[in-house]
């Protein structure tokens, strides 16, 4: 099927796409890696009158570690797999290296998943769990706005009419930090039957001084599993705990049964994979190198 016809306008700046976004009101959609976009016009799930294309911006894309790292809306998943700076944040190198296939992750970009918010996305939870800020643009100028706050509901963001994701900045971690993002897919081109961010800051090699466990996919928005948390806050993490934190997912997630899976294996799997994230977290905090991978059944 083909999309509906469109008007296509190729922004110069981020502050020109700002502009069009503005002029053309909600009729309006903003094209960066239309790798969600372009199938849902495809089917005419979307159809938006006009396209505003961010792809020939100068500058939109980046990878800066100035006391924080900062990533350009544009920013290619792929490129973000690839960063030596991206990668002293290890969970963010999980979620790019397991998004898909070769072909979506060198197209598609971290500031159109944020904006697209599909539930099903993996940027979000890690994201969320690394305390990350967005900078967005609009006509007013620039604010910045939590991860936690950005998301409002399935599809839907912070975003206002006019406005645009121009930066992702993600603090980095204390010392004695860690953290993991693990899928579980049927294969690698579809969404995740479940997925758990975990960042761990520890105060020695057995003892947590801070957790954030979130969970991906199980919900309309990332959902944040306190109890978990609470259960590794403060104390040493041993294997009682890390049940206790499986435990939490379980009782906390609401699943619904669908194509990927029914209900009730979403909680199993969500539960091991927060078990398999936590270990990986701590071990890497603990200064070890773990390769981590999504899981595949």
């Amino acid at each position: 099927m083909y999309p509906r016809s469109f008007q296509y306008h190729r922004a110069r700046s981020l502050s020109d796409a700002a502009s069009l976004l503005l002029q053309l009101g909600e009729d309006a959609k903003v094209l960066a890696g239309g790798q969600s976009l372009i199938p849902l016009m495809k089917l005419r799930l979307s159809a938006p009158a006009h396209l505003v294309d961010l792809n020939f911006v100068p500058g939109a894309s980046y990878i800066q570690a100035n006391g924080e790292l900062r990533l350009g809306a544009m920013t290619r998943h792929a490129e973000i797999a690839a960063s030596a700076e991206a990668a002293l944040i290890p969970i963010l190198r999980d979620c790019a290296e397991g998004i898909a296939d070769p072909q979506v992750r060198n197209v598609g970009t971290i500031g159109g998943s944020i904006a697209e918010a599909d539930p099903s996305g993996d940027w979000a939870p890690v994201l969320m769990a690394t305390r990350a800020n967005v900078t967005v643009l609009g006509p007013a100028g620039e604010r910045s706005v939590a991860m936690t706050g950005f998301i409002r509901d399935a599809f839907t963001t912070a975003l206002q009419l006019g406005e645009l994701v121009k930066e992702i900045s993600i603090p980095h971690p204390p010392a004695r930090s860690g953290g993991a993002y693990i899928a579980l897919k049927r294969c690698a081109p579809v969404y995740a039957t479940a997925s758990v961010a975990v960042q761990l800051s520890m105060h020695d090699d057995e003892v947590c001084d801070d957790a954030r466990v979130y969970l991906g996919v199980l919900g309309l928005t990332p959902t944040r599993v306190r109890a978990a948390e609470d259960a590794l806050r403060g104390q040493r993490v041993t294997a009682t705990k890390l049940e206790r934190l499986r435990a939490a997912i379980i009782e906390l997630a609401q699943p619904v049964s669908d194509m990927r899976g029914t209900a009730e294996y979403k909680l199993w799997a969500a539960g091991a994979l927060g078990k398999l994230a936590c270990e990986a977290a701590l071990m890497r905090a603990r200064g070890e190198a773990v390769e981590v991978a999504h899981l595949y059944a």
